[in-house]
């Protein structure tokens, strides 16, 4: 695996790194002002300890990163390049979590805090294909008259990568704008030059912050067993598993098998025991030596 395809911001240990280590704040804060159209002055960092054991094992699902705003507001950003099932439920679940997680029983509501979510993705979602957007923002507002919002402690900001690259590419696009520049970092720090970085400190800061992760050799052997998860939940997502369907069971492991994913990480998605998963694969391995041989 090359170290390189590791050391960038849609890795999304690499993200954390970035913007989710205290002492970035200015990164964060540059990063969370171009997505919410507003200026925030300062940002407080909720830095939850990635360990090594836990990449390995793979007991972490989703590497988000948790700011508080200088107005209270809470903010969580997560990077995903893998659209999974029931992406939108998903976002709408966290939001609530977060949200009701501000109280305790009891307490009055007004100790409630605006919370947005804000995912960027390297893909774009299926529900919200048809519109242009690269960056669509989402409340809860009135059926007719769109204009009037119920509340503004809701917000949900979805920004596509891909159809961005895609907008680039067709038509003429403000590459002076922040929120563009910092969705071109996050794909590819390369295409962000010396002219554009002077003019933005806190993306030269974050640049700056990149290659002193790639220097690392720690960093780069954690980012790249994140990497191998990515492409693990790529594959199993081709394949379209369903954990309901166990007639494609076997069909899967094999599939999973052949594309070089681990047999403890196959054993999990399957719901099998590793001994189970070695014994269908040594089975079908046998079958497959036998046609070879015209037996």
């Amino acid at each position: 695996m090359l170290k390189n395809e590791a050391m960038v911001p849609t890795n999304d240990y690499v993200f954390k790194r970035i913007f989710g280590k205290v002492g970035n704040e200015e990164i964060t804060r540059g990063l969370i002002s171009a997505v919410i159209g507003e200026e925030v002055k300062s940002v407080e960092l909720n830095e939850s300890t990635i360990l090594e054991k836990d990449l390995i094992d793979d007991k972490i699902g989703i590497l988000d990163v948790r700011a508080r705003l200088d107005n209270g507001t809470i903010c969580n950003v997560e990077m995903q390049v893998v659209q999974s099932k029931d992406i939108e439920k998903r976002l709408m679940f966290y939001w609530s979590k977060l949200y009701s997680s501000e109280i305790k029983e009891g307490e009055d509501y007004n100790k409630l805090k605006k919370t947005i979510v804000i995912l960027i993705a390297d893909f774009e979602l299926e529900s919200i294909k048809e519109i242009e957007k690269y960056h669509t923002r989402w409340q809860i507002r009135e059926e007719e008259y769109t204009k009037s919002i119920l509340t503004d402690v809701l917000e949900i900001s979805i920004i596509s990568l891909e159809k961005l690259i895609k907008q680039l590419k067709e038509k003429d696009i403000d590459k002076k704008d922040k929120l563009i520049l910092w969705s071109l970092f996050i794909k590819n720090p390369e295409r962000i030059g010396e002219k554009e970085m002077m003019e933005n400190s806190d993306i030269k800061k974050a640049k700056e912050e990149l290659d002193k992760i790639k220097e690392d050799e720690r960093e780069q052997y954690l980012a790249e067993l994140r990497l191998k998860h990515i492409r693990d939940s790529h594959a199993i997502e081709a394949y379209g598993y369903d954990k309901g369907r166990e007639e494609k069971q076997e069909e899967v492991i094999l599939n999973m098998y052949k594309e070089k994913i681990d047999i403890e990480t196959i054993a999990r998605v399957v719901n099998l025991e590793k001994e189970e998963v070695e014994t269908i694969i040594e089975k079908n391995n046998k079958i497959f030596v036998s046609k070879k041989e015209g037996k």
